[in-house]
């Protein structure tokens, strides 16, 4: 997708298309989740700090993220490569591999496939998608971030080599800054040097990885687009802007953390049977601790309760926070799991309530009802820790 957080947003305020727009928290240690491609003529990436964006684009707008928004849009964006393929591997949120060589027949060539999918990935999302076809993943990949945004490309089998020698060296998967400097080094600036250069002597300087990008640069990457299990885990983090010791702070977190988390759950149609607590310190040890409950659940205020007696469990702390993170494990279809009701009935109170603030959060936005105890978070300065676009869901 293009800009997918933004684009995403744009279509509930429209009167923002053509501006530059950023999807992000605000303050020093927050980064920047999308940009709409306005904002990023002035430099302004994904994952990059928030004040550096502030910095290079200040007449930007900056919209508060909605996960629980973004992840219900992507569920129905897999839904619809679904409906192309069973041979669907998603790559993160926003992005998947379709193997469409057994829908031909029924669709027609590749290139009417892709531009079915962008006219219905515009239609029935209000978003839009650049599609890349090629003989394999790694060259769809390429074609795909080539003709952004809200473009089609199609590089033939037999224009593979001759199209990917034009590319400079970074256009090769693992081919990173460090990389890139040690190729420049040896004079290879290209991917047409790769492919001229003796594997053997990429071996050398790179180990396993320099056979690798060898046979990138010819073209060559076998690997099937494998159809990816469900989500093992679902969670959501942040890093506070200064390093606290409030434990009144760490609970409000940890409450608007399992809401977010609860949130997504309840979207993916999963329960979960385990809750995970994370913890960094100033010095940046991390610790982690699990449990397992009783029962599976997909509501924020259980999710809230096992991650407090978690914290609980880890005694005095030696030092100041400078990261809380909340994920569930263990997860399995909510169909098919029996959520049992407990004796007061408590539990499902909970769970329609949130179902109801999950409705109003999809109309209304993130912000628009909040449990009682997030009121005063509303000013807490944060770093947006979830996943940017393109970030892999549920990791």
């Amino acid at each position: 997708m293009d800009a997918f957080f933004v684009s995403v947003e744009l279509r509930s305020r429209p009167e923002l298309r053509g501006r530059p727009v950023i999807v992000g928290f605000p303050g020093e240690r927050s980064v920047v989740l999308s940009a709409s491609y306005e904002a990023r003529a002035y430099g302004v990436k994904s994952a990059m700090p928030m004040a550096v964006a502030v910095r290079m684009c200040p007449q930007a707008l900056i919209i508060e993220p909605r996960h629980g928004l973004y992840y219900e849009v992507s569920s129905q964006l897999m839904s619809l490569f679904g409906t192309i393929t069973d041979l669907v591997e998603p790559l993160s949120v926003d992005e998947a591999f379709l193997d469409v060589s057994g829908a031909v027949r029924r669709l027609g060539p590749p290139a009417e496939i892709g531009a079915l999918i962008r006219r219905r990935v515009s239609s029935e999302l209000g978003i839009t998608a650049s599609v890349g076809i090629a003989v394999n993943k790694f060259v769809a990949k390429i074609a795909s971030t080539r003709c952004k945004p809200n473009g089609l490309m199609v590089i033939e089998p037999e224009q593979t080599v001759s199209y990917l020698h034009t590319l400079p060296v970074g256009a090769l998967w693992g081919v990173g800054e460090k990389t890139a400097q040690v190729l420049a080094r040896m004079g290879i600036r290209t991917v047409a040097d790769v492919a001229a250069t003796p594997a053997s002597s990429l071996k050398r300087s790179l180990g396993a990885a320099g056979e690798h990008i060898h046979r990138l640069a010819w073209g060559i990457d076998s690997r099937p687009v494998t159809p990816v299990r469900e989500e093992k885990s679902i969670g959501a983090e942040e890093t506070f802007s200064t390093d606290t010791v409030d434990d009144a702070l760490l609970h409000r977190e940890l409450l608007r953390l399992a809401h977010r988390t609860a949130s997504r759950l309840r979207s993916s149609g999963m329960v979960a049977r385990a809750v995970s607590l994370k913890l960094r310190y100033s010095d940046f040890s991390t610790v982690t601790r699990t449990r397992t409950v009783s029962t599976p659940i997909d509501s924020a205020q259980l999710v809230y309760e096992v991650a407090l007696q978690l914290l609980a469990g880890l005694g005095a702390r030696p030092m100041s926070v400078r990261l809380v993170g909340v994920r569930v494990e263990q997860l399995e279809s909510k169909s098919q799991a029996a959520l049992q009701l407990s004796l007061d009935r408590r539990d499902d109170n909970w769970r329609a309530a949130e179902e109801a603030l999950d409705e109003v959060t999809r109309r209304f936005g993130s912000r628009s009802v909040l449990p009682a105890r997030l009121l005063d978070a509303r000013s807490t300065p944060r770093r947006e820790s979830g996943p940017a676009e393109g970030g892999q869901a549920g990791t």
